[in-house]
């Protein structure tokens, strides 16, 4: 099973038209569930996701915060209810395509690792350049920094093992580095190119500014996380079970 994890804050416009997106894109391909997780929104966004399910005839679950916690706690609690062997996550805005989900589960065949991650690039972004700029920068100084290989760790779609997530440490904005995570922990990153689309309603809750200082307290963090990092590599085990 699937569970598609959807971090949401005042997207009533969006997160409707992104569930219908969801369930024609999986229906008759694999069983999955539907999990928005309502960061303490002030508008309908968790009415509109039930709506939608309902039109829609789709297995999904909306969990509402009571205060906003952020976008790393929101996916936490979304991943701590799903019944999914995999976790999908995308952004509640609509920019992240569903359609891209089917080519990133057919990879799955090909991964014999227990644990990894499968992390969307936004190879062409639909954003301003001053945006794109921003992004590209912070990219490279992350990779340099934290060589985790990764081109566009900002994009919310991303697909991993639900037990590959619940050995993550917890930290405000670790849904970020998920793929760095992944990487120090000994698992396998890989890449898919996914479309990237423009937002239809409301603004980004994110800034330049907000980006820029959080970015800076988050690699560190990750570096220091990073050197203290210790990987067993198993060259024999043996049980003994009495007759």
């Amino acid at each position: 099973m699937i569970s598609v994890v959807i971090p949401a804050k005042d997207e009533r416009g969006n997160i409707g038209p992104l569930i219908k997106e969801i369930c024609h894109a999986l229906q008759g391909l694999t069983e999955f569930e539907i999990l928005v997780v309502d960061d303490g929104s002030e508008d309908d966004t968790f009415t509109e996701v039930m709506d939608t399910a309902a039109f829609m005839q789709c297995h999904a679950k909306a969990i509402r915060h009571e205060r906003s916690t952020g976008q790393s706690t929101a996916i936490l609690t979304g991943v701590l209810h799903a019944n999914g062997q995999y976790i999908v996550t995308l952004d509640a805005d609509g920019q992240n395509d569903p359609a891209d989900i089917p080519a990133m589960l057919a990879k799955l065949e090909q991964i014999h690792a227990e644990h990894f991650c499968i992390a969307g690039f936004r190879k062409h972004r639909k954003d301003t350049p001053w945006k794109r700029f921003q992004s590209r920068l912070a990219n490279k100084v992350r990779d340099a920094l934290l060589q985790d290989g990764v081109p566009d760790t900002g994009c919310g779609l991303k697909l991993f093992p639900r037990a590959t997530f619940l050995r993550l440490p917890y930290f405000d904005h670790m849904h970020r580095y998920i793929p760095a995570l992944v990487r120090r922990m000994g698992g396998e990153v890989y890449i898919a190119e996914v479309n990237h689309r423009d937002r239809q309603v409301g603004v980004s809750k994110y800034t330049a500014w907000n980006r820029v200082w959080v970015g800076i307290v988050d690699i560190i963090g990750m570096l220091w996380l990073g050197r203290r990092a210790k990987i067993a590599i198993i060259s024999r085990c043996e049980t003994h079970r009495q007759n």
